[in-house]
């Protein structure tokens, strides 16, 4: 992944794993901007923020990320965007009702390592890059 910083907009409500997600992505040459909660997530969307990718939780308070997923594709914010699931939830109904909603990935956190996770990340972005070619 050479040259030019791919956006990503991270989405959890813990302050920890947002922070940590947030500083292993920078490292990775990712312009990174971390949503603390989907209405802050989609705030930022509303404001104009165009990311390549947007990562994220599903078990989050206010608003799901599924809840969040439908919010956007209802609004159409952001519909270039590659959308991933990072969750603890691995259950196939989980599975199966994100890819309803149009994610290209879905990464369990319990199972993948930041480096894991970011590595994933990238290859999802490469696979939708040559489709979309």
């Amino acid at each position: 992944m050479e040259g030019e910083k791919k956006k990503i907009l991270i989405v959890d409500d813990d302050g920890f794993l947002l922070d940590m997600y947030a500083f292993k992505f920078s490292q990775n040459n990712f312009e990174v901007y971390p949503a603390q909660g989907a209405k802050l997530a989609i705030a930022k969307l509303q404001e104009g923020l165009k990311p390549d990718i947007i990562l994220m939780d599903i078990i989050m308070p206010e608003m799901d990320g599924f809840e969040m997923l439908e919010t956007i594709n209802k609004m159409n914010l952001s519909p270039a965007s590659v959308k991933i699931i990072l969750s603890n939830k691995s259950e196939q109904a989980d599975i199966d009702r994100g890819n309803s909603l149009g994610v290209s990935g879905y990464i369990v956190k319990a199972s993948s390592t930041p480096k894991e996770v970011i590595e994933q990340v990238v290859g999802i972005l490469s696979k939708k890059q040559v489709v979309n070619k």
